[in-house]
């Protein structure tokens, strides 16, 4: 089969790459029906996360199952299902608590921007469709491997209540998602920092009350001042950075919570601050396959709309385009069909 590699910062191939088999007995192998790049795919490919060697990459996934293992009876040949890119066998303890993100068994997916995957631990991971769904909804349901559901958690983490008013930073793909997120779970405000007028757009007709263009202490000042001095009561973390993580912080009210989703690098927190603000943190890899039939219900029944963050469609012959065009911001998010 065929699939994308990261050789070094800048230099991904679509190259040859054996085909996937089913390794162990709880092991599934699916056939792409859709795929895309990731925000946290370009650390890689910008070069901030060290490559040593070629890396095969992707992991955002729909697919038809070609094969399952001997202890798979969850899902069969033939069936459309989602997973999760953190794999799961659904029935650890800390599964069983909420986390499969965590779970004992868990392995991160990392080969699915190609035509073909095996997917680890996949009786707790992929969860099937009734049948295979309409082309219009596969966007949105690619969403739920990753990015619908990272921003649903963002929610969740920062204990968005109805009536609540609720941050988001970062206008990515999680960071928009961030915004459906809110808005379902209630959130009367919902105030959305951006800079980009296509992403503002699209935050806004998610249900964003407010966009705020500024940054850093402009920006935590404007946050302040849209709350009546005070701050959110819930902010969604979507970046990743040491100045996002500061501004999210810093827009929280006491009392209030941060739901940090992205991927940290540099990021530092001061424990002495963090204790006299009273403001309350969690975050970590999303446990996407917890919310996956509540948000494939929500998707179906067109609650929600969340493949609108795809503004570009490639082949998946044409990955290094989808790459370069999210990283010079041309894109939010690329959606590749094999």
């Amino acid at each position: 089969m065929r699939g994308a590699v990261l050789h070094a910062a800048g230099d991904i191939r679509f190259e040859e790459r054996d085909d996937p088999k089913i390794i162990k007995p709880t092991d599934a192998v699916i056939r792409t029906v859709v795929t895309c790049v990731c925000g946290s795919d370009l650390w890689a490919y910008r070069g901030t996360d060290t490559i040593t060697q070629p890396q095969p990459m992707g992991h955002e996934y729909v697919g038809i199952v070609e094969e399952v293992g001997s202890e798979v009876t969850s899902v069969k040949p033939g069936q459309f299902v989602i997973g999760s890119f953190a794999t799961s066998d659904n029935t650890c303890p800390n599964c069983l608590a909420g986390y499969q993100s965590n779970c004992l068994h868990r392995e991160f997916m990392s080969t699915c921007q190609a035509e073909y995957v095996r997917i680890p631990n996949a009786q707790g991971t992929l969860v099937a469709t009734d049948e295979q769904p309409a082309g219009e909804f596969l966007p949105s349901l690619l969403t739920l491997s990753d990015v619908m559901g990272t921003g649903w958690y963002a929610a969740k983490a920062a204990e968005v209540r109805p009536g609540s008013t609720a941050v988001v930073v970062g206008d990515g793909a999680v960071g928009l998602c961030g915004v459906i997120a809110a808005k379902e779970l209630g959130a009367e405000r919902i105030i959305a920092m951006s800079r980009h007028e296509p992403r503002q757009k699209l935050a806004l007709e998610f249900g964003a009350t407010d966009i705020v263009t500024e940054r850093g202490e402009e920006g935590i000042a404007r946050v302040k001042e849209l709350t009546g001095g005070i701050g959110a009561d819930s902010v969604l973390e979507c970046v990743g950075t040491a100045e996002s993580m500061r501004q999210a912080l810093h827009s929280t009210r006491p009392g209030g919570n941060v739901g940090f989703v992205g991927v940290p690098h540099d990021v530092a927190i001061d424990g002495q601050e963090l204790f006299f603000s009273h403001v309350g943190l969690r975050g970590g890899p999303a446990p996407v396959r917890g919310y996956l039939p509540d948000l494939i219900d929500r998707v179906l029944t067109g609650r929600i709309n969340p493949g609108k963050v795809f503004d570009l469609t490639l082949p998946l012959d044409q990955v290094a385009e989808g790459y370069k065009a999210m990283d010079e911001r041309r894109a939010i998010k690329t959606l590749l069909t094999p």
